[in-house]
Formats: structure tokens, sequence, C-alpha cells
């Protein structure tokens, strides 16, 4: 794929200070991209104090963006359709590109595999603006927002679990913090189950990138590798982070299932989740998605988890009782 040696942007970032814009900025930041963002103000207004930020509301309150012109925007915000609505046509005629930050959860996950052209969720109510109940279906309402205000000029980036530095769900963080801890780990249910996750830092390289190409279209962002990762080689990789003395207990899916011990990333073997973690992202890697390697995520996640304070360490769930008893009764099956 040809490509075009990237001009300084003013962009524009819907959002900025939650988990994934931060490092949209700094990535950004360092491309020598000038960047504003626009936000209520409320969550860490003072992480970037070079950084314009103009102030306003998705609900009704877009004043601030009146009056200016970019290169490009990045929606990371966007989750009710009649926001993104406002928004997008508010901005058509003042933004070259606009990027939307959707997710794999618009798609119906009963599929042995899923490209960008899968099957997506229906849409049961189509005026509901309950997010919790219908994140997928609104996500997918908001894509469609997008590209009837920017046609061509819309590009979708669908995510999948994001982890990396500063992740607040625990849900990839999990793994290193407690193989870190060493000792007997459950690996759960088959070691071929696929594992799917996507760097923060790979995510917003591909953003950016994006903004700098000018690409449009629809893209999985989903890794940590092109070709499927089951869960043995994603625990063993992450093992490779530390020298503590640790062994994991494989132990099948009926067996957590009927002690109804869930773990971040195993989805089980059920049919009708087949698909969660078999998101392909052939189309993203061809338009520019890199991937670094397993190891620097899970030692970066880890290194920026012991930074965190000890209150927020306290509180995170490893359930080493829980699993040293499953451990034990496993081991003691007749």
């Amino acid at each position: 794929m040809s490509q075009t040696t990237p001009k300084a942007m003013r962009v524009l970032i819907l959002g900025g200070t939650g988990f994934i814009g931060p490092h949209m900025v700094r990535r950004l930041q360092a491309g020598g991209h000038e960047v504003t963002l626009f936000n209520r103000g409320r969550s860490n207004p003072g992480l970037f104090p070079g950084v314009e930020t103009l102030i306003g509301d998705r609900d009704g309150q877009l004043d601030a963006l009146r009056g200016n012109n970019w290169d490009l925007v990045i929606d990371n915000s966007g989750y009710v359709p009649r926001h993104v609505r406002d928004s997008a046509q508010l901005l058509q005629d003042s933004v070259g590109r606009y990027i939307f930050t959707s997710t794999g959860s618009v798609y119906a996950f009963d599929q042995d595999e899923i490209t960008e052209d899968g099957t997506l969720l229906p849409i049961e109510e189509p005026e509901s603006e309950d997010v919790n109940r219908y994140y997928g279906p609104l996500k997918i309402l908001c894509e469609n927002a997008v590209l009837d205000a920017f046609g061509d000029r819309g590009t979708i980036v669908r995510l999948h679990v994001v982890a990396g530095p500063g992740d607040p769900t625990d849900r990839y963080t999990y793994w290193p913090v407690r193989i870190a801890r060493g000792g007997t780990v459950i690996a759960p249910g088959s070691r071929t189950t696929p594992v799917q996750y996507i760097d923060v830092r790979d995510l917003a390289d591909f953003m950016t990138h994006l903004g700098e190409q000018d690409t449009p279209g629809t893209f999985n962002a989903a890794g940590p590798t092109l070709a499927e990762m089951g869960m043995e080689p994603f625990l063993y990789g992450v093992r490779a982070i530390t020298s503590e003395a640790v062994g994991f207990e494989w132990i099948d899916s009926e067996f957590l299932a009927e002690r109804r011990a869930a773990f971040p990333l195993w989805y089980g073997e059920g049919e009708e989740m087949r698909g969660i973690s078999r998101i392909r992202a052939h189309r993203g890697v061809e338009a520019g998605l890199r991937y670094r390697p397993l190891a620097v995520t899970a030692m970066d996640t880890l290194e920026w988890f012991r930074s965190e304070p000890e209150e927020r360490q306290d509180e995170f769930g490893l359930n080493l009782e829980r699993d040293a008893e499953i451990v034990e009764a496993w081991r003691s099956r007749g």
C-alpha cells in the first residue's frame, strides 16, 4: 500500500482524558501534530496543561466547536447515536476526516470468525439511549451517523479488549499481576482457546496512522498478533516477564463452570460466544496496524500497576484463596 509522508495536522479529540485518549494525545504530539481536546473538563483536567481544551458536553452543548477547522477528529466518547449525529453534522464542513472509535461488541459472536463484513447485532430499539443494555447496537447507529455525515471521509475502528498502562478495567492487567505473584496459577479451559486484546499504544499508533494517511474504511483493531493466539502461548508469554516460580494448573471449563469461576480474557468454549476472540484484523494490518511484543505489553502494564496508589493495588481482585481451593479440588477429584 502506498503511503504519503505525514504532514502536521490539527487534530480534535472528543474526550481525551480517559484511558485511550492520553495515549493518543502523546502519540499525536510525538508526530508533530497540534491537538485540541473537547470534553466537560471534569476528568484529569490538568493532564495536558499545554493542550487547548474546549469545554462543552456531547448532550447539546457543542458551541465551543463552532468556528474552528481541523484536519482530523477522533471521537473516543461517542456512545449515544444522537450525540454522535449532532457532532458529526456540526463538524462535517470544518473537519477533513472523522475517525470513530467503535467496538467489536457490534458483532454477533456466534460466528466461527469475525471480519469487518461479519454479521452485526440486530437493532431492536433504535430510539433507546440505554447504553448499558444496548451498547453494541447503539455503537452501530453511531457508526452510521458518522458515515451518513462524512461518507468516505469517515473511518470506523472497532476495538477489542484494550490493554496496557492506564487500563482501569483490569481485564488484561489481571494476568501479568497474578503471574508475577508466583505460585500455582489456574490456566482456564483448553490450551488452544483463543485470547485477544490490543495494546493501547498500538491502537494509538494505528489511529494516528489512519489519520495521517487519510484512510477511509472500517477496521477491526484486535491483537496481540495477526495469527490466532491460544491461552497457552499467551500465559507463557506473560510468564517471561518474571523470575518468580510459577506453575500453571490447567483446569477444564466444566469444572470451573460448576464453581462459577471466571477469568479475564477467557470466555469458555460455548457455541454462542465462539467468535468473541476470533476477530480478524487482516484489513487493519494491511492499512498499517502493527503489534509490539507480548512481553513488552505485559512488563509495561505490570510496572504501571506497581506505580499505582497502594489502595488501588489493594483493591485488585486476585481471589488467591478461591483459586487455591479450586486447585485442591481439581487435584483430588476421583
